[in-house]
Parts: C-alpha cells; sequence; structure tokens
C-alpha cells in the first residue's frame, strides 16, 4: 500500500508540472528533443529544431533570469544555421565522424574553464543572475561541444552528457521542471548519439 502512495504521489507531482508548464516551454523541449534525436542519426533537418528550440528558449531563459543560458541560447541560433551550412557541405566534400586529439580536448577544457570562471564572476557581481558559475560552466561547454557538433566530431557527446547532468539541477532551481526532465532525457540520448556515431567511425576506418 505504501508503494501506490508513493506512486500516485509521484504521477500527481507530475501532471501539476504538466499544468504549470507553459505551451512556449512545451514547444522549445519539444524542437530540442527532436534535434538531438536526429543529431544522432546524422540527418541534417536537426539543425532546423535546433533553430526553433533555441529562439524559444532564449525568451524562457530570460524571464528565468538565466541571462547567461539565453545569451547561449541567441548563438545556438548562430550555431543551427553554421550547423546547417556545415553539415551540407560536408556531403559534397565527403566529411566523415571525426576526433579530435587529447590536445585539442585538454585546450577545449582550459580555455572554456577560464572564461567560464571569468563570465560566472561578472555576472554574479553585476547582475541578478541566479547560479551564476553553473550557467556559465554549461554556456561555455555547450558552445564548444555544439561547434563540435557542427564540425562532427565524435567527442561531443561526451561533453554534453556532463552538461545535461548539470542543466537538469539548473533548471530544476528556475521552476523548469518539464525543461530539466528534458535534459535527463538529453543524458540518455547523448549516450546514444555517442554510440551510433562511434559506430559510424568504426565502419569508416575500415
Amino acid at each position: 500500500m505504501g508503494i501506490l502512495k508513493i506512486i500516485e504521489s509521484f504521477m500527481i507531482s507530475i501532471w501539476e508540472v504538466v499544468k504549470a508548464t507553459s505551451i512556449v516551454e512545451w514547444l522549445a523541449v519539444t524542437s530540442s528533443i527532436i534535434y538531438v534525436i536526429l543529431a544522432a542519426k546524422r540527418l541534417i533537418i536537426c539543425w532546423f529544431f535546433a533553430l526553433i528550440g533555441s529562439i524559444l528558449f532564449v525568451y524562457l531563459c530570460y524571464i528565468g533570469k538565466l541571462y547567461i543560458e539565453s545569451i547561449l541560447q541567441f548563438f545556438y541560433v548562430i550555431m543551427a544555421i553554421i550547423g546547417w551550412i556545415n553539415w551540407k557541405n560536408s556531403k559534397t566534400k565527403k566529411i566523415f565522424i571525426q576526433k579530435w586529439t587529447l590536445n585539442n580536448h585538454l585546450i577545449n577544457i582550459i580555455l572554456s574553464g577560464i572564461f567560464s570562471i571569468i563570465i560566472g564572476y561578472i555576472f554574479e557581481n553585476y547582475t541578478n543572475q541566479e547560479n551564476p558559475y553553473i550557467d556559465s560552466f554549461t554556456t561555455c561547454y555547450s558552445l564548444s561541444a555544439t561547434y563540435m557538433v557542427t564540425k562532427k566530431i565524435l567527442g561531443n557527446w561526451i561533453y554534453w552528457i556532463i552538461i545535461d547532468l548539470i542543466s537538469i539541477y539548473l533548471y530544476a532551481t528556475r521552476g523548469y521542471h518539464l525543461t530539466a526532465l528534458q535534459y535527463l532525457i538529453f543524458t540518455f540520448l547523448a549516450l546514444f548519439g555517442f554510440i551510433a556515431w562511434n559506430n559510424q567511425y568504426q565502419k569508416q576506418k575500415q
């Protein structure tokens, strides 16, 4: 009986979250999930859904006082356009999935880390930004990870797994529970994306 009560309470909580979620957030989450699924399958149409989702999240993050994340979503809009162009050109130039060297990853980790600390400090001291350091961390590393996606770098999915796990907490604390759930789904999709891209990468080497 106790287990049934727990399940009932959980379902009620989920329903309350669903009712409280705006149409804008539903559209943003749905578009973003479709983007990740299509990106994992290496379908160029993924960038269209990335564009739509990012535009909607610019608005959501801004009204949620996640200003750094709002700026990140704006860059996603630009990267969606760049991603479309790069993937379109990669077909004609026969650019396949690639791997970064360890040095490339170290440089990315160090530079993104430095920028996240600087940006976090600025927004902590000069704005009413919520969770400035966490937000700046996810922002800086998401930018580099998105760039890696546009260039079809295999390791991008590892970055996304870490970013998505941190983003669950970030959005949950701002009341965007559906978006937090989205990032939980993203975590599993990123794992799927890595496996799918790695399989393709192994086939390329044969």
